[in-house]
């Protein structure tokens, strides 16, 4: 792989790092349920279990996202057209919920004991995964130059192992995010701060899907 073709990689490698810690720091992927849940139940051990539960939904949101755009990376032709198309599709999310700050009103109908699958509809339905998109496919870029004239079921295992491995890094700097605030209010904040202290980002969540998705269009281009 030419130093060119790394420098690429490490940077989009590191963009997957900094969305995941993005999303574990923003209290709307769930690091405050993990907090009241730990404080209802009174047991410290509940803490990280409510954690495991928001990354394994989120984990699940984030593969079910990108593992379709593993099997268009056979369209070696029209990447372009897709890395184009992911990009609007993500900035048409973001103009969207920039504009509707309205929440899906089945998330509320989801019980608390249902973590992960609370993380899992979150992160749906506030195009978390669809974030990753341009960034995932950016590394796609990479695996399909460095990879030659492989056979398309090669090409398709080898995305789709990368699609999980950018799930799971990012998952894993989300909820090492989230989980280093959850403990800190939890262990010296408390319930009162969650609900003195409740900062609002829809509007820098809705901006920040426009910002990738046009970096994806440009990059693309």
């Amino acid at each position: 792989m030419s130093p060119e073709l790394l420098s690429t990689t490490a940077g989009l490698w590191f963009a997957v790092v900094a969305s995941g810690i993005y999303h574990g720091v923003n209290p709307g992927m769930g690091w405050p349920l993990a907090v009241s849940a730990a404080l209802m139940e009174r047991r410290a051990c509940a803490l990280p279990g409510a954690l495991l539960a928001l990354a394994f939904g989120h984990l699940v949101a984030m593969t079910v996202v990108l593992l379709p755009f593993a099997l268009m990376t056979v369209l070696v032709d029209w990447q372009t057209e897709i890395r184009v198309g992911a990009g609007l599709i993500v900035v048409a999310l973001g103009v969207w919920l920039l504009f509707n700050r309205r929440h899906p009103r089945f998330l509320a109908r989801v019980p608390p004991s249902r973590l992960a699958l609370w993380s899992f509809l979150v992160a749906v339905a506030h195009g978390a995964g669809l974030m990753l998109v341009p960034i995932y496919l950016g590394l796609c870029g990479v695996v399909e130059t460095d990879a030659g004239h492989r056979a398309a079921t090669a090409l398709i295992a080898r995305t789709a192992a990368l699609s999980i491995g950018v799930a799971a890094v990012h998952t894993g700097a989300m909820i090492t995010a989230g989980g280093a605030l959850a403990f800190g209010v939890y262990r010296w904040l408390g319930l009162r701060f969650l609900s003195k202290s409740w900062f609002d980002l829809d509007a820098i969540w809705a901006l920040s899907l426009v910002l990738v998705g046009a970096i994806g269009v440009f990059s693309a281009l």
